[in-house]
């Protein structure tokens, strides 16, 4: 679910699982980029603490290696983050969001690269 905020930013819900399993396999399709443009994210995976997919318009899948564990992320499953250019790039912070009685922040952690993946088979 991509929930879009007019203000500064923008608050994305992952919804992948929070368990604890090695990301899934991917096929690199090409040279990692440094920034996304945010009006192309459709949705995002939270894979585990390290690693987040970026499921883009037109089946596109780019997947961010966190340089760092990020605590949290995957147990919370959702994130949020605020960007003034239009585009989410490997120099920007995240911040978890943890549920419970409301929305608190959690961690905040910076990103890595976004590598173009091979999508997941269609089911």
């Amino acid at each position: 679910m991509l929930v879009r905020t007019l203000a500064m930013g923008l608050v994305v819900v992952g919804t992948g699982a929070g368990a604890k399993v090695p990301p899934p396999p991917a096929v690199v399709t090409g040279p990692p980029v440094s920034c996304v443009l945010i009006q192309n994210i459709r949705n995002t995976n939270v894979v585990d603490d390290k690693t987040i997919d970026f499921m883009m318009n037109g089946r596109q899948v780019y997947r961010n290696n966190l340089p760092n564990s990020c605590p949290q992320l995957a147990f919370n499953n959702a994130f949020g983050y605020q960007t003034s250019n239009g585009q989410l790039c490997s120099v920007d912070i995240i911040t978890v969001l943890v549920q419970g009685g409301g929305i608190a922040r959690g961690a905040s952690c910076g990103l890595g690269k976004f590598t173009p993946i091979a999508p997941p088979p269609r089911k």
